[in-house]
């Protein structure tokens, strides 16, 4: 029973991830499928977060009361901040481009998000790099490799690949052939400039939580006032649609529940879970996975057509990927400020401590009490899985 056991406990984050990754991807493609049959996107941006707020406060409510810090003008400021970088920019933005373009090609092409972020970290020197470390050197091959992975999908499609399952088949939805060159152009510069705001969003994620370390407040917080600003949004892009607004009980509503519970609800407990237990790096890792199941489920669901390009492209970028994965996983950053690590957790999107070395060279688990003296801070990469 107690071998039982443990091979359950080692098994369950392989499987929690596995599954939250069939759930991004299945997200991706009743979203498309919804928006491609005339859903409004700044419509399903606000239902989603309208979710999203809805079953994630009662559990807010719940385990953090008593433990939430006072609201001030500056972390109500940050939110603000927060809640039109991701629900307003980034789920519109993503959402437009992979309507121009595909399920597959928008899930392929996010994977570049890594890239973006080390790339935002260098210009605001939250991120150093010396060019005679090797990891230094594998986080500049992997940014170089990703981007050069993404300009290889936007310039070539090249053939269509044929899978068992397609031959035959009519593509429609195609980002080579089914959509003309100058739409399908216009969403691969949405998609990028989406993981451009999401990246904007991951680093003054983890400065707010500095300041307000309450994962599951913050996280109503940023559904609830994204739903406010979206629906302003909402309301003058579909001032002449009324129309928008109605869903009954059909693919509309399921798309706006489904992305709301599974992809703004359960992703952040499932995520800071697995997070706590194998790190966060373990979690990325597991990113590439999504872009294959959505690829064909793209495919065999909405007749997605797979181009060469898109598999060389997506190939190279989750080499990258995985170059800035272990150049990352390395790296130590000195703190000193008792402050940081009392407010520090492990919420997603935020840089996670996973150990402190004391002044005897001995390591300890944050918050173990067992530490003192000089100390470093060891952090790895967080998790980016996109909630999109």
């Amino acid at each position: 029973m107690g071998m039982g056991w443990k091979v359950l406990s080692d098994v369950k984050p392989y499987l929690a991830m596995v599954l939250l990754q069939v759930g991004f991807a299945g997200m991706y493609i009743v979203a498309v499928a919804s928006l491609k049959r005339g859903m409004s996107h700044f419509v399903l941006v606000v239902y989603r977060n309208l979710v999203a707020t809805a079953v994630m406060a009662p559990f807010a409510l719940y385990f953090e009361r008593g433990l939430r810090p006072k609201m001030t003008i500056t972390i109500f400021l940050k939110i603000m901040g927060l809640a039109f970088l991701e629900p307003v920019l980034d789920q519109n933005l993503y959402y437009m481009g992979a309507k121009l373009t595909s399920a597959g090609f928008a899930a392929a092409l996010i994977n570049i998000l890594p890239a973006v972020t080390f790339v935002l970290a260098l210009i605001l020197r939250m991120e150093k790099v010396r060019l005679r470390s090797l990891h230094s050197q594998a986080k500049i091959a992997g940014t170089v490799l990703t981007v050069a992975g993404a300009v290889l999908m936007i310039l070539y499609h090249g053939p269509a690949v044929q899978f068992p399952w397609t031959n035959g088949q009519h593509h429609a939805g195609s980002a080579a052939a089914g959509a003309d060159a100058a739409a399908w152009l216009k969403g691969t510069i949405m998609v990028i400039a989406a993981c451009v705001a999401w990246s904007c969003f991951f680093v003054l994620q983890s400065s707010t939580l500095r300041d307000y370390p309450s994962e599951l407040s913050l996280t109503v917080l940023i559904c609830g006032v994204g739903s406010v600003m979206s629906t302003g949004v909402a309301l003058v892009a579909e001032r002449a649609n009324t129309q928008a607004w109605v869903i009954g009980f059909d693919a509309r509503l399921f798309t706006a529940v489904y992305a709301g519970i599974v992809c703004s609800g359960v992703a952040y407990y499932v995520q800071g879970i697995v997070s706590k237990q194998r790190g966060p790096v373990f979690v990325t890792a597991f990113n590439p996975l999504c872009m294959i199941i959505t690829a064909v489920m793209g495919s065999i669901i909405l007749k997605e057509e797979i181009t060469l390009g898109s598999v060389i492209g997506a190939v190279i970028i989750v080499v990258g990927l995985y170059f800035l994965i272990w150049g990352k996983s390395k790296d130590k950053v000195n703190q000193v400020s008792d402050d940081f690590i009392a407010g520090s957790s492990k919420g997603a999107g935020e840089l996670p401590l996973t150990s402190v070395t004391n002044g005897n060279g001995k390591q300890h688990e944050l918050g173990d009490g067992k530490f003192n003296g000089s100390y470093v801070l060891n952090v790895e990469t967080p998790a980016t899985n996109g909630n999109y």
